[in-house]
């Protein structure tokens, strides 16, 4: 009998499909699924990643065939070519993708070959296969980008020397994607590179066409985007370096040095710069944070992007013992294998599961007269993590999906300043309770 997954951390690979399509500029989704399919997915990932909501004719918003009984019946691609016909009549979009979801798949639409049909006509229509059963939603980040990226989008003659695309954070699981990818945006064009982040409000659909003439693909993950890397290398020539999220100095200060000398550049005035801005901030709070020696033991609940990185920082800037670290995606054994780095990881996904492994191995006092106590103890998780943090008296932080329990518009964790909102972040939930 298989396990069940208890209070999921992801959905499928529909919605993971749908949250990158309408986050893309100038690029309008096509839901071809089940009537409700589309809105549910929706809603799950607005309030799970920080209330992101929806953008332009994306989220609630967006297009759907909303197939019912008759299409299950008789089929469903008549059903979809008059919706992609309405799209583009009433839509302004430069770019339209249609994202299958379970049933239109298992009914067997020829969804292919509805789209190229249009693309005959010279329309810019693209399909993508995400059904559930191809993976959550992780998966469906690969397949969009790979489908945009590496089917759509054509080859370039020339490379610029000094442009960079980044991949690896998926919009609205990784609920910071914006700030973190502006971070990095930062210090990239910091050393003089011009960059592409695709996902924040500064880019437009001209960055996705320029990417192919990209010198380098920065994957910020060592999970997710690694393969569509690859086959990124195969299609247009680019090279890719896969690298973790840099948090706080320490990380960022390497990171910078990295992508520099990749390039033949000099980060050293970015290093200097980020440095005194950060320790300039972070000395006006040491009082604080050592007269009222606010050290813990600390448990991070994280996806696989965030896990390394999280428990470096908390470890190396902040001194705090880590007594675990879990990682919540369901990886293949090569995946988990790609996060070793010294840190002893932890893979667990059900929120009970992941308490029942706290407890087992971190018991509370029972009253006994010597205890060696897991206290006080900050759990830096998702907001399923909140009530087994109370349970235990700890204290609770929502840094991964779904962080219903907070409102993100453009908070980052990702390099100096990043590193300084997340010590204002878990600090400040100790003096929020003080009267």
């Amino acid at each position: 009998m298989s396990d069940f997954l208890e209070r999921p951390r992801t959905a499928c690979a529909l919605a993971g499909a749908l949250s990158v399509i309408g986050n893309l500029p100038e690029v309008i989704p096509i839901v071809h699924t089940s009537l409700g399919c589309g809105g549910n997915l929706a809603n799950s990932v607005a309030f799970g990643s920080g209330y992101l909501g929806g953008g332009y004719c994306s989220g609630g918003a967006a297009p759907s065939t909303g197939v019912t009984e008759t299409e299950i019946v008789f089929g469903g691609a008549d059903r979809l070519r008059d919706q992609i016909k309405n799209t583009l009549e009433l839509i302004d979009g430069k770019l339209y993708v249609a994202a299958t979801g379970c049933m239109t798949e298992m009914i067997g639409d020829d969804t292919m070959g509805v789209v190229s049909g249009f693309r005959d006509e010279g329309h810019p229509v693209l399909a993508v296969s995400t059904p559930s059963f191809k993976g959550d939603s992780y998966h469906g980040y690969d397949i969009v980008l790979d489908g945009i990226f590496n089917e759509y989008l054509p080859q370039s003659a020339e490379k610029n020397p000094k442009l960079v695309n980044l991949f690896g954070l998926v919009p609205g699981y990784d609920p910071f994607f914006r700030g973190d990818l502006e971070e990095i945006e930062r210090l990239l064009t910091g050393i003089g590179l011009e960059v592409n982040t695709f996902f924040t409000p500064n880019q437009t659909f001209e960055n996705l066409i320029s990417a192919p003439g990209a010198a380098l693909n920065i994957v910020l993950s060592r999970v997710w985007g690694r393969a569509f890397a690859e086959k990124f290398e195969q299609r247009h020539g680019t090279p890719y370096w896969v690298t973790d999220l840099p948090i706080g100095p320490e990380a960022t200060d390497q990171f910078v040095t990295e992508a520099a000398k990749r390039f033949g550049l000099k980060g050293d005035a970015v290093i200097e710069k980020g440095n005194r801005e950060f320790y300039g901030y972070f000395e006006r709070t040491a009082d604080a944070f050592c007269d009222q020696d606010l050290k813990f033991y600390a448990i991070t609940v994280t996806n696989s992007t965030y896990a390394v990185p999280l428990a470096r920082y908390v470890t190396k800037e902040l001194g705090w013992v880590l007594a675990d670290s879990f990682v919540t995606d369901k990886l293949t054994e090569a995946q988990q294998a790609a996060l070793q780095c010294g840190i002893p990881l932890k893979f667990a996904t059900g929120v009970q599961e992941i308490a029942r492994a706290i407890n087992t191995e971190h018991p509370r006092n029972r009253g006994q007269r010597y205890f060696d106590d897991l206290s006080p103890l900050y759990i830096i998780g998702s907001a399923l993590e909140k009530r087994t943090a109370n349970a235990r008296g700890a204290r609770h932080l929502s840094v991964s999906f779904p962080a219903y329990d907070r409102l993100i518009t453009d908070r980052g964790y990702a390099g100096y300043r990043g590193g300084l909102h997340l010590f204002e972040d878990l600090i400040g939930q100790l003096m929020s309770v003080k009267s």
